[in-house]
């Protein structure tokens, strides 16, 4: 059995009805940074922060109408991606600040973490969660 860590990382990809706005939202709002976009004509793009990276991709418009729909339109009370992070309070407070659409304030679920919930522009739910057993 080895001990070498093989999963390192995972990157949600969001697929949004325009990728520019999209990026401008996580930069803007959510605090995340933006490198550039790919394509001819730019459709694609990676934003960051921290160790989390997310994937927005504008379809081609032979795709449309119709991007892909968040999971809350097939399961009301879901997210689409689930970032753990170290201080959920200070987090809630900066995204509320820049003015963040917060579903819900922080609150300790049963689970041993304590979460809030942000949609973005297109829709899709991040849930931001602090684990509340870890040292």
């Amino acid at each position: 059995m080895t001990t070498d860590r093989q999963l390192l990382a995972i990157n949600p990809y969001f697929l949004v009805e325009d990728v520019h706005r999209s990026a401008e939202y996580y930069r803007d709002v959510l605090g995340f940074s933006l490198d550039q976009f790919w394509g001819d004509p730019p459709a694609f793009v990676m934003v960051r922060r921290d160790g989390v990276q997310i994937m927005l991709r504008e379809p081609a418009d032979e795709r449309r109408p119709g991007v892909a729909r968040p999971n809350k339109g097939v399961l009301r009370h879901s997210f689409d991606a689930y970032v753990y992070v170290r201080d959920v309070d200070r987090l809630h407070d900066e995204l509320r600040a820049r003015g963040a659409r917060i579903l819900y304030p922080p609150c300790d679920q049963p689970h041993d973490c304590r979460e809030f919930e942000v949609e973005d522009l297109n829709g899709y739910v991040l849930c931001f969660g602090q684990d509340l057993l870890a040292p």
